[in-house]
């Protein structure tokens, strides 16, 4: 009991410290006394090694743990650094989901394989399964626990501030408090879960999963066989069929490992569900080849871009595990141990090929801008996106900066209106959504068209959108169910600002604050009531026929600061 004790304390401080850590590298981040991707790679290295730590101080110890969760945050936070050097600032490389889905996966695929050799084997397959399914449930569960403690810490608080006791909010209110008790709670979380695994253990989860092997089964042998008389074109398209048809994949790939388990002896021995993998495994090269074909055709029609890469990687690699699979299956007896052993290979392939997606081997930002100079001079300036080359970090910003100088030369007048956004792949329907929606939101005072129009000529299209969706007949049918209300309600800023009033259904109207930005774009803030009070739905749709009728006046607020600039100091009422 002792020492499970001791275990318990261990980790709750490398969590609390982990916390720590990472809050002082955001704060270093943030006061600039970093420079941002140097920060951004220590935030990786230190996610990525206080959580091997958490997932490994179980099951090997956490001595054991420490060196082998540091080499794999700094081969991490070196990679992370290393792709940072195609994008110009950190907000490009964050907008990005698959570099760090690639980060995840290196940080997180090999944590089975070092548990396995800390206990002498690296290749162990029933240590390697059990101890993936493990960590996956030891942090999902951990996670809770988590939550329900922060729940507690807040009704606490909650409770206590009804006798005017602030201390527990005053503390939570505390960055580096909040991080480092977070840390504490999720390892002792951690620990605790991990001495609870005889009663937590993933196998009752891994049965009831077998269940659905003939539900798949079924259900891609009927696409499989009504493939012919639909015909492909379905295939054809966008990336979505191709993105459904691997999700069954990985789910086909999945129920099967689940199958046959970690030996032979803990497999499946139900004739149905041996017989419905035994099929599933030669449907999924099938199905993973019709995925790669659907994709490779959006690639024949568009070229390149870094999510076809990719895509392409990933439905490459559903092919692997389909052709290990079925092969295993054709050669009969052991067909289970082939793919256990055919999953340890793929898996530490795909570890390699997540890595190489970080390093300049697989820049997917340099092949697709340089897939898309190609088709520009073959196809011409209607083959240009510039929207998307603007997103593909330094490479995507030198083809713009060759097309631009090119757009320059006589005769590339078609060009420059590419690059200007006047046509091409580029060509969006914001003037006519502009239009649309200038007929039907009223304005108030109605002499403010002016300022509507150059709202409108700002906005986004998924805003211009969304506008015009809440902009029909309100519930009676007498008005529409929008409003701009426009005055100037930032002295500080020149020009006129503006209130936008959207009535989402009966129940629900919101109102949102516009303005434009130095650089010309429309952001949108919430609005409330001076004293800080939230609007309900009933005062906003209040409000909103209210000053359909009538513009409302324009009075001060009563809100003095101290201070000037970004350092002052407001009480709020």
């Amino acid at each position: 009991m002792a020492g499970q004790i001791a275990a318990r304390i261990e980790l709750a401080v490398t969590g609390a410290l982990g916390g720590a850590a990472l809050w002082a590298a955001i704060e270093a981040m943030s006061q600039d006394r970093i420079a941002a991707f140097p920060a951004l790679a220590l935030i990786v290295f230190l996610c990525t090694a206080f959580g091997g730590m958490m997932a490994m101080a179980g099951p090997i110890g956490l001595r054991r743990a420490v060196p082998r969760a540091v080499a794999l945050g700094l081969l991490v936070g070196a990679l992370v650094w290393l792709t940072g050097l195609r994008y110009a600032e950190v907000g490009d490389f964050a907008r990005g989901v698959i570099p760090a889905l690639a980060a995840f996966t290196v940080a997180t695929l090999p944590l089975p394989f070092l548990i396995a050799q800390a206990r002498g084997r690296w290749n162990d397959y029933p240590v390697l399964f059990m101890e993936a399914w493990s960590i996956a449930m030891r942090f999902a569960a951990a996670g809770a626990f988590t939550g329900l403690v922060w729940l507690v810490l807040y009704l606490s608080d909650a409770l206590l501030q009804i006798v005017g006791i602030g201390l527990i909010g005053a503390l939570l209110h505390e960055e580096l408090v909040t991080l480092t008790l977070a840390g504490a709670i999720f390892g002792l979380g951690m620990a605790v879960i991990h001495d609870l695994a005889d009663f937590l253990s993933p196998y009752v989860v891994l049965r009831v999963f077998r269940l659905f092997l003939p539900v798949v089964l079924a259900v891609m042998a009927v696409f499989l066989l009504a493939l012919p008389f639909r015909g492909l074109d379905g295939l054809a398209g966008d990336l979505s069929p191709a993105t459904v048809l691997l999700a069954m994949v990985a789910g086909g790939i999945a129920l099967i490992s689940i199958a046959i388990d970690q030996t032979d002896a803990e497999a499946t021995h139900s004739p149905l569900l041996v017989r419905c993998a035994q099929g599933l495994a030669l449907i999924l090269p099938v199905a993973a080849g019709l995925a790669l074909w659907a994709i490779w055709l959006r690639v024949a029609e568009r070229g390149w871009s870094p999510e076809r890469i990719f895509v392409v990687l990933v439905a490459a690699t559903g092919l692997v595990y389909g052709l290990v699979y079925a092969v295993a299956v054709l050669r009969g007896a052991g067909w289970m141990e082939r793919i256990r052993q055919g999953n340890i290979r793929i898996a530490l392939g795909i570890c390699v090929l997540a890595a190489l997606w970080l390093t300049p081997v697989l820049n997917a930002e340099r092949i697709s801008a340089a897939s898309q100079l190609a088709r520009v001079e073959a196809e011409g300036p209607e083959a240009l996106d510039p929207v998307a080359l603007r997103g593909w970090g330094k490479p995507g910003g030198e083809v713009l900066a060759v097309l631009e100088a090119r757009a320059k030369e006589p005769g590339q007048e078609a060009l420059a209106a590419a690059l200007a956004g006047e046509g091409g792949a580029a060509e969006s329907d914001r003037p006519s959504l502009a239009a649309e929606l200038a007929v039907v939101l009223p304005v108030q005072p109605a002499s403010a068209t002016g300022m509507r129009d150059v709202i409108l000529g700002a906005a986004e299209e998924y805003q211009l959108q969304d506008w015009l969706g809440a902009c029909g007949s309100g519930p009676d049918g007498a008005a529409p169910g929008c409003l701009l209300v426009v005055a100037d309600l930032l002295p500080l800023r020149p020009g006129e600002e503006a209130m936008l009033f959207l009535q989402r259904s009966v129940d629900y109207t919101e109102i949102g604050g516009l303005y434009l930005d130095d650089g010309g774009r429309v952001l949108w803030r919430p609005a409330a009531h001076p004293d800080g009070r939230y609007i309900t739905p009933a005062e906003a749709a209040a409000l909103l026929r209210q000053y359909q009728e009538a513009p409302p006046p324009v009075t001060a607020a009563e809100l003095n600061q101290l201070g000037t600039g970004d350092g002052a100091l407001v009480l709020l009422p």
